[in-house]
């Protein structure tokens, strides 16, 4: 098995992440005002995008390809985006994906900025979401 590389995706590769997502059938999409990290076996394999948002970012799009999930991919890629923060990072998850984030060391007590509480409500009209929060600086 080839080694896994984790790296932020530069700007003009950023379709690869796009074709990724459609190729697994997610209704993920890469936000061009983000920062793109990926995994990549060759070929990628998981990606996120990191958004800067209220001193810190909101992490959104996180998907690991389905034959690859349970081997720590999404951790080590998380870990990898995550290292250079400065700031809190947020999320929206479905309850069932809780734990699995908490064992990342994010927290369902968190503090949104006003923007992203908006974003939560609307989303929360058409399915269940909860919102995530993680402190490098103090989990670090």
């Amino acid at each position: 098995m080839t080694d896994i590389a984790y790296a932020p995706l530069e700007a003009p590769l950023w379709p690869l992440m796009n074709k990724f997502y459609r190729t697994h059938h997610s209704s993920m999409k890469a936000s061009k005002d983000a920062q793109l990290w990926v995994a990549r076996q060759e070929e990628i394999i998981a990606g996120l995008c990191l958004r800067p948002m209220a001193g810190g970012y909101w992490l959104t799009g996180l998907f690991v390809a389905p034959q690859l999930r349970g081997q720590g991919v999404a951790g080590a890629l998380l870990e990898a985006a995550l290292s250079p923060c400065a700031g809190p990072v947020w999320l929206f998850c479905a309850p069932e994906l809780q734990g699995f984030y908490q064992r990342l060391g994010f927290s369902a007590d968190t503090d949104l900025p006003y923007a992203l509480q908006e974003r939560l409500a609307r989303y929360q009209r058409n399915k269940a979401m909860i919102a995530m929060g993680l402190n490098p600086t103090l989990e670090c």
